[in-house]
């Protein structure tokens, strides 16, 4: 009984206690350095991203219309992130779901 009691424990602390991974759109918003103009919640250079989200909430073409922004650099002469059309849709989806 003891035995068992033991590799449960053990099980949880490592299903529990394991690293958190970033997902792609994190991953690519800290190899790009988004964070030298924009932050999560305050205005920097550019905008945070919580107001990106506010301003693209409920416009259900803002993820292809950021997407592409972020691919050609759009009229604002934003920085063109290289990545694939995935990765650019993860940064947007990350992007959008902030608060």
């Amino acid at each position: 009984m003891k035995t068992t009691s033991i590799i449960v424990a053990t099980v949880a602390a490592f299903a529990l206690g394991g690293p958190a991974f970033a997902g792609a759109g994190e991953d690519l918003i800290a190899s790009a350095k988004c964070n030298k103009c924009h932050t999560a919640t305050t205005t920097k250079k550019g905008p945070s991203f919580a107001s990106v989200a506010a301003k693209y909430k409920g416009d259900a073409a803002a993820p292809a219309k950021l997407a592409e922004m972020l691919k050609t650099g759009g009229k604002d002469d934003h920085e063109k992130l290289a990545a694939s059309d995935a990765d650019l849709k993860a940064v947007v989806a990350v992007v959008l779901s902030s608060k």
